[in-house]
């Protein structure tokens, strides 16, 4: 343990020596320093190089090396790791169409200018492999683009403590009309969706997709949302996007999928049960037709035990999925 202490003392005297030479040391002179012979000193070297941008200068035929930044530069500096799996993100959320696709990849603009020259050379090797060889999956979904400078305005009128007013077109609908709602927040996704209320008025939130905007402007009418707000736990009344009445969800996951459900996420604050060698499945939500069409993944390993609403929407979506097929196939 002494021994350790003391690599450790010698390790941290060398950081800070490094830290503070603005001409650099030698190897010698960092021996010199901590009485220690040059083969120590160069392998405390190696270990400094791994986590510290250790320069490199040459004085004639003598190497000197010195710390540039500050330690702590060290542990707030993004990896290449970090800054492919952002990448990841931009790239899949451009594809899609993500309203903050363009934020993040500003983001990304922003941390690559903040690395010097050598910084960059030091990183570009292993930031092009990761980048080339990651994605984040795009699933299947609508293709949809929601305009960023709407975005912008609605975080503005948000930190503006204002309401956000535009021309809104909801489906099927022909015409747009005028809407004025506070923002109560935004839900990111293959969709980016505003949730809203109405001012002066007792209706709950509701979601208006950014891709149905249209003159999407910052109001002169202050409106915020309530301090005790939890965007959370009204996104959990829901199996979706889409709110109604909540109801008391009981699945039962059959023997052979118990282990499949048990690593499952259906609902933030689902409840597993087991009874016997099944597995009863209980949450509160509304949102019954999207969840309808996710438990189609999960045929012949669950049996819906309740409510009786979502029994009768299943076999209407079942017998709707009949028509997909040919009919001698039915």
């Amino acid at each position: 343990m002494p021994t350790r202490l003391s690599n450790l003392d010698r390790t941290l005297t060398l950081v800070h020596a490094l830290t503070e030479s603005i001409e650099g040391l030698t190897l010698d002179e960092m021996a010199e320093l901590l009485n220690v012979n040059r083969r120590t000193v160069e392998r405390m070297r190696n270990v400094i190089l791994v986590h510290f941008d250790l320069d490199e200068m040459v004085d004639g035929r003598i190497k000197r090396f010195r710390i540039k930044d500050s330690p702590g530069r060290a542990y707030s500096r993004p990896k290449a790791g970090e800054i492919a799996a952002l990448q990841a993100v931009v790239t899949a959320g451009k594809r899609e169409g993500t309203a903050n696709a363009d934020m993040l990849e500003q983001l990304l603009s922003r941390i690559k200018i903040a690395f010097d020259s050598s910084e960059r050379r030091r990183m570009d090797n292993d930031l092009e492999l990761l980048a080339r060889l990651q994605r984040s999956r795009v699933l299947a979904g609508p293709a949809v683009i929601a305009s960023p400078q709407d975005l912008t305005a609605i975080q503005s009128a948000i930190l503006e403590s204002r309401c956000v007013e535009f021309d809104y077109r909801p489906g099927g609908s022909e015409e747009p009309a005028w809407r004025r709602v506070i923002p109560h927040g935004l839900v990111h996704g293959p969709i980016t969706y505003l949730v809203g209320k109405m001012p002066d008025r007792d209706d709950p939130p509701y979601t208006y997709r950014l891709d149905r905007m249209s003159d999407v402007r910052v109001s002169e009418v202050m409106g915020w949302a309530p301090e005790d707000w939890d965007i959370d736990a009204w996104l959990a009344r829901s199996f979706g996007i889409y709110h109604e009445d909540g109801h008391d969800i009981v699945l039962r996951v059959r023997p052979w999928a118990v282990k499949r459900a048990q690593a499952w996420r259906f609902h933030p604050d689902q409840r597993l049960e087991a009874d016997g060698d099944e597995l009863l499945v209980r949450f509160h939500s509304g949102g019954l037709l999207e969840l309808a069409n996710h438990l189609f993944a999960w045929a012949d390993d669950l049996v819906i035990e309740g409510p009786p609403a979502l029994c009768e929407l299943m076999a209407e979506r079942l017998e709707a999925a009949r028509t997909m097929l040919r009919p001698n196939l039915s």
